[in-house]
């Protein structure tokens, strides 16, 4: 198959390109940089010039390919503002790419978050939610998957809140960041919330059999930690960096601080037995041991 990709160099899609080239796919990367361009050439992919704003260059990429996965989404999130315009621009991409895949049976993979619900693990029947700093994120990703009536093999990959590769990435990323900035090992509430995750290895896993096989309309959990209390993933940032762990106000994760405070536990045991799923590397406290001070 020759997959269209977006954001092929962060640190879920390096590991989506990998996976896809060592199962006999061809890749056609955006590339937004040169730095980008290079990278995605180095790993094997061809390369598409342009940016997530770029509709009609997206547009351009999926009629090319036989399958889209969509993963590009912007890195700034200092503000409230500057993440509702990364979830605006990623919204439009998306809507853009379903569109010009209607009627052709083609697979399109998206990106979103695992769901939360009070009292127990969320699953892949819970709807997601609509409201919130990333509630834009749901609303595309669920119009995206109602396209399925219209000749779209659409499915969605539901992300934890860590997805990590040698102690780098997602929320816990966003935690060692902090400790860094601030000298502390900070985690908002009492730290016994649990957040899933997933290895960026396991997770591209994931994406590769939703491409290949995933129903249309469908929803999938990247989940390979159900949930690893907040503190306990601070404490091994502290130890690791040589800095004091302490409960610190929500406030300081900046437009993140409300999601960091909950208990947000996830299960991915249908998309385990329905797409044959195992994830096979290490956990989430096992790879920060790899966070070099």
């Amino acid at each position: 198959m020759h997959v269209f990709l977006t954001g092929g160099t962060g640190t879920i899609g390096s590991a989506v390109v990998a996976e896809l080239l060592g199962h006999g796919h061809t890749v056609l990367a955006l590339a937004r940089s040169d730095d980008s361009a290079r990278a995605l050439e180095g790993a094997g992919a061809e390369v598409l010039r342009g940016n997530l704003a770029d509709l009609d260059i997206l547009r351009a990429g999926a009629a090319r390919s036989d399958g889209v996965i969509s993963l590009a989404f912007g890195r700034d999130y200092s503000s409230p503002e500057s993440l509702a315009r990364s979830v605006a621009e990623e919204s439009a991409a998306v809507a853009a790419l379903g569109q010009e895949l209607i009627g052709s049976d083609r697979p399109i993979v998206a990106v979103s978050g695992t769901p939360w619900v009070p009292g127990r693990a969320s699953t892949e029947a819970d709807p997601l939610p609509t409201d919130g700093p990333v509630g834009g994120r749901s609303r595309a990703v669920t119009a995206l998957l109602d396209l399925a009536s219209r000749g779209l093999r659409s499915s969605a990959v539901r992300m934890p809140r860590t997805v990590h590769d040698q102690g780098r990435g997602g929320f816990a990323g966003l935690l060692t960041d902090q400790a860094r900035r601030t000298g502390v090992a900070g985690y908002p509430a009492d730290g016994t919330q649990r957040w899933p995750a997933v290895h960026a290895r396991d997770a591209a896993a994931l994406f590769r059999l939703a491409l290949e096989s995933a129903p249309a309309g469908t929803a999938w959990h990247a989940v390979a930690d159900e949930g690893t209390a907040v503190r306990d993933i601070a404490t091994v940032i502290g130890r690791r960096l040589g800095l004091p762990v302490e409960e610190v106000p929500q406030e300081n994760f900046g437009p993140f601080g409300p999601i960091f405070a909950m208990d947000q536990p996830s299960s991915s045991e249908h998309t385990r037995e329905a797409l044959g799923w195992r994830p096979t590397h290490a956990g989430l406290l096992e790879d920060l041991e790899n966070l070099q001070p």
